[in-house]
């Protein structure tokens, strides 16, 4: 009799602890709601506090945890000095780490994260960028690493090449007396060499991801776009005029197919968006 007792009490506990689970489930589900409609109101902190409640009522709702995260990305203001602002940088950094902790192939995450370091390379010192850049960089091979048919992470390290690129060659060109429409290379002989050093691997690295994505996506006029910007990076740095030239020619050409891709989905029948 007392051995049927207890095995009753035990049933009982554990249907105890079963409702009590698919409660919480239910009301988690419900605070999500809530704040996906705050979101959408633009009440991102009203919406983070919803998500954290439902993360709290449980804690495997990796949905809420990654709106928690996008949450605080969303106030984030790139380049804006306040104590505010580094506190959402850094929260949505911590969020998005704890699904990636748990999911370290969430795609989401990965692309927040690479989305977030690059962002913050529009400010700071030329040491702080180029730090944030190879941070977003290896975020971007992550996520490559994840799915080798990724276009849009072979476009941004095209994207991250080239701004690691642009700015000091730009300088110099300025330095040596260029304008904007003179061609390449550059004249002084020794910065040229120094550049090349330094960037040129950089620019053909970037070539080569912008040409892989291409490759995914054949209609992918912004990697044609900076394929062109690319090619005209590397014209200031050939060591002739013939060879700059021909980058020059190259650049041209996929700028025209960039504008010619543009064109064609122009008169395409835009997609009407889910209500």
């Amino acid at each position: 009799m007392k051995q049927t007792l207890r095995l009753a009490a035990i049933v009982l506990a554990i249907a105890a602890a079963v409702l009590s689970t698919s409660c919480s489930k239910l009301q988690s589900r419900d605070e999500m709601n809530r704040g996906i409609q705050a979101y959408k109101m633009t009440h991102y902190m009203d919406a983070a506090n919803h998500f954290r409640r439902a993360i709290e009522l449980d804690p495997t709702n990796q949905n809420a945890q990654l709106y928690l995260a996008t949450s605080y990305m969303t106030q984030w203001i790139p380049g804006a000095e306040s104590e505010e602002n580094t506190r959402m940088y850094d929260t949505a950094q911590k969020e998005f780490q704890i699904v990636l902790d748990k999911d370290p192939k969430n795609s989401i995450a990965l692309s927040s994260m690479a989305f977030l370091t690059y962002s913050s390379a529009s400010n700071g010192t030329p040491e702080q960028k180029e730090k944030f850049l190879e941070e977003s960089k290896k975020w971007n091979e992550r996520r490559i690493e994840v799915d080798p048919k990724d276009h849009e992470a072979y476009y941004s390290l095209g994207v991250i090449a080239w701004t690691e690129a642009y700015g000091p060659i730009q300088t110099e060109r300025v330095k040596v007396g260029m304008h904007s429409e003179d061609p390449g290379p550059i004249k002084d002989k020794k910065v040229r060499a120094e550049l090349q050093d330094k960037y040129g691997k950089t620019i053909d690295d970037g070539i080569k991801s912008l040409q892989q994505a291409m490759t995914l996506d054949p209609e992918y006029d912004d990697a044609l776009s900076y394929l062109n910007l690319l090619y005209r990076k590397k014209a200031d740095l050939e060591d002739t005029p013939d060879a700059a030239k021909a980058d020059i020619a190259k650049a041209e050409e996929f700028s025209n197919k960039a504008l010619d891709i543009k064109k064609l989905k122009a008169t395409r029948p835009q997609k009407k968006e889910a209500s």
